[in-house]
């Protein structure tokens, strides 16, 4: 746990959050520093991006505006790729021991199921399709993996008030409780939520759809044994004309959405009074009547916009400083640590010197593209949630009626839960090799399988570029994956990995040879049928913009 701080100041009927202290930086001590990688936002996707940067050392300062962590749930659905992600990072063992897994949901018309959700899980998956965990507890179990981080300051009570792009450098002005000070650094991640202020310095502007659809969120701590999945009522008795949504959480928290009408009074809606009503109803519908203690509430409103370049020269956004996407599929701080594994490996490569600049804007090009993925899905899922007409409103209810007794209706209500991004038409993709008949395209991520003894075949990834090489791969390409700065790893299946009937083989579409190149994000690069060439290897390197970049050269 993270030293130096008090207790108590805020409440909490589950969650003792911590409250960090101002601590004086160099810049007010008179000694001058200038940083390689700044972080503005010390939320769940800054402190990813650091430790990112960290793991291939790359020192940088996080620069966080609060005293203490995230207030409430908000974020509370994380898919099986977050924890994969934050599996690279060190933090996936704290949240798995805490976190609830789930696999199923169900939707109700009024009072009546009409559509059953079923995420696919089988005992290939290390880990569950979703976790349900409050954020809270996610920043601390990536706060206390920061703190064990000698390369990663964290600065907290610091804001920023201003960003000067310098050319090679980018010059901050932070607010503080002792005053103000002036430092730079070489690049700049503005990872500082919805209002950020680096966005607002650099007078950029996020484009796209608002929603007038809006919902209270709770957390409410009640004894219920009820299993963990997704609930949805649309139309209940309890809110009729809206829609409520409930998910177990840890600790004996559930958190309640519930969609006010448009003629509702948002002033009148958020008074405590009105909103201990609201849950009460909601409570009494569904059969509850365990006495229950209102923890945390708050306002949410639906928004499909980003940015539209995610980089402007030094300075890089991530996460909710980029994009604001609706959270039905969960698809929010999902998108946000898929922007840090992202954005994290590319930028260290970059102030290494091991990569050419292009591949930063690769950041841009292909994070944007899952965004507007993103929005593609989560708004079919809003317009469904939360109509913003009359005529889906019409539409909803016809699809929920003959839902009661059609089933063909019912896959309509599917929510489209959250999924991984495929890069298939990004620039660093390689085109497919026409000759596989199966297996994960170039720009998807690898398929795991359970090898047994509690051992997973992306286990043997590292942390920098991986071949999987179904038999050995010729020497000349083994010599070129040890020699990239960030030495890559080989894992040849029949000799690291045991196959002995062929299941790996067959679900990757392989032949003797065959060979997979994987980002270090995770991100298959290119793949090979009959065998990879060592030149056919650089062709790929070089589309990655790290063609060129062996040890020792910058």
């Amino acid at each position: 746990m993270t030293e130096g701080l008090k207790r108590g100041r805020h409440q909490s009927l589950y969650f003792d959050y911590p409250v960090f202290p101002f601590t004086p930086p160099a810049e007010m001590r008179g000694e001058r520093s200038h940083h390689k990688v700044a972080v503005v936002g010390g939320g769940p996707v800054g402190m990813v991006v650091a430790l990112e940067l960290a793991r291939r050392g790359i020192a940088s300062v996080v620069i966080e505006a609060a005293d203490t962590l995230a207030e409430g749930s908000r974020a509370i659905c994380f898919s099986r790729r977050s924890l994969e992600i934050l599996e690279g990072v060190g933090v996936a063992d704290a949240v798995i021991k805490k976190a609830l897994p789930w696999t199923r949901g169900t939707s109700y018309y009024r009072n009546r199921p009409v559509y059953h959700l079923e995420m696919p899980h089988s005992g290939d998956d290390k880990y569950y399709p979703m976790v349900n965990l409050q954020q809270c507890w996610l920043e601390q179990f990536i706060l206390d993996r920061v703190a064990a981080e000698p390369l990663i300051e964290m600065r907290w009570q610091s804001r920023v008030s201003d960003v000067r792009p310098a050319g090679d450098h980018v010059v901050l002005r932070v607010d503080t409780p002792d005053g103000e000070y002036s430092t730079t650094t070489d690049w700049l991640v503005a990872a500082d939520g919805a209002r950020s202020a680096v966005r607002r310095a650099l007078g950029l502007k996020l484009n796209g759809t608002s929603y007038e659809g809006r919902y209270v969120i709770a957390d409410i701590l009640i004894k219920h044994d009820y299993p963990t999945e997704r609930r949805v009522w649309f139309d209940p008795p309890s809110n009729p004309g809206s829609t409520v949504i409930m998910h177990r959480q840890p600790d004996d928290i559930w958190r309640i959405d519930y969609q006010l009408l448009d003629d509702a009074d948002e002033a009148e809606e958020l008074q405590e009074r009105r909103i201990r009503e609201r849950i009460q109803a909601q409570l009494e519908m569904i059969g509850e009547t365990a006495d229950w203690k209102l923890d945390w509430f708050s306002l949410y409103k639906a928004h499909a916009l980003c940015l539209d370049n995610y980089v402007h020269g030094r300075v890089i956004f991530a996460g909710d400083a980029a994009h604001l996407v609706p959270i039905f599929g969960v698809r929010g701080l999902n998108s946000g640590l898929a922007d840090a594994n992202n954005l994290g490996w590319k930028l260290a490569w970059l102030v290494n010197g091991w990569a050419a600049p292009e591949l930063l804007g690769s950041y841009n090009d292909e994070r944007r593209a899952a965004t507007l993925d993103v929005f593609e899905n989560a708004i079919k899922s809003t317009k469904f949630m939360t109509p913003p007409s009359r005529g889906y409103d019409l539409m909803r209810d016809a699809v929920l009626s003959l839902s009661l007794t059609e089933t063909f209706a019912r896959p309509l209500i599917n929510p489209r839960q959250s999924v991984p991004y495929t890069y298939q038409d990004g620039p660093l993709t390689s085109p497919d090799d026409p000759a596989f008949a199966a297996g994960p395209i170039p720009g998807d991520l690898p398929v795991n399988l359970h090898l047994g003894g509690g051992r997973y075949l992306l286990d043997h990834l590292g942390a920098g570029f991986t071949l999987i090489s179904f038999g050995p791969p010729g020497g000349q390409v083994r010599e070129r994956i040890a020699r990239l700065p960030e030495p890559g790893t080989v894992v040849v299946v029949g000799e690291d990995v045991a196959d002995p009937a062929g299941r790996i083989a067959a679900v990757y579409g392989a032949r003797q040879g065959t060979a997979y190149l994987v980002r270090p994000d995770g991100h298959i690069a290119a793949r090979w049928h009959a065998g990879v060439s060592v030149e056919a290897l650089e062709a790929a390197l070089a589309r990655l913009k790290i063609g060129n970049a062996e040890v020792g050269h910058a």
